[in-house]
């Protein structure tokens, strides 16, 4: 029997607000929580009961950011005050190389990119990944750090790229 919708909005709700503002400011990213759960909330009676409920959740808030960084490209928080407290990620060249690192990180073998998403963006511990993955602690932080590894050099190969004429 699956949890009431409430519920998954309670016990996920901080996880996919988390996703959402790797990609976005604030004001947007509350737009994009709002759409992923009402998006969750249409196709939730239809979830298979064994489903990893994060996991998907995490999926359409991707899907979700993503959408709106697209729909909004030309107009990034150009009118945000870039002087105030966090502004670093309000920055448009930052949400870019956050769309940038999405990418990357959806390049990663099936196993280091949950670990990666989950434990970087959805701000879990490695117990908890070992858990939804079925997997030990070890073999999950092993994961990790390869995810991380891989990701460095895919970023360090890209600028190299960049920077040859």
């Amino acid at each position: 029997m699956q949890a009431p919708f409430e519920r998954i909005v309670q016990d996920y709700g901080l996880n996919v607000l988390r996703v959402c503002r790797a990609l976005l400011d604030e004001h947007r990213a509350q737009d994009a929580w709002s759409e992923t759960f009402l998006a969750a909330l249409k196709a939730y009676p239809q979830l298979p009961e064994e489903a990893n409920v994060l996991a998907w959740l995490v999926r359409i808030a991707r899907n979700k950011a993503i959408d709106e960084l697209r729909k909004h490209k030309p107009e990034i928080l150009i009118d945000q005050d870039m002087d105030g407290p966090g502004s670093g990620m309000n920055r448009p060249d930052l949400q870019l190389e956050n769309l940038q690192l999405w990418h990357e990180v959806n390049q990663l073998p099936g196993k280091q990119r949950q670990v990666v998403a989950y434990r970087y963006l959805g701000g879990m511990s490695y117990a908890q990944i070992a858990e939804i993955l079925s997997g030990s602690e070890a073999a999950a932080r092993r994961a990790g750090a390869d995810g991380i590894k891989n990701l460095r050099a895919r970023l360090a190969d890209q600028e190299l790229w960049r920077e040859q004429p």
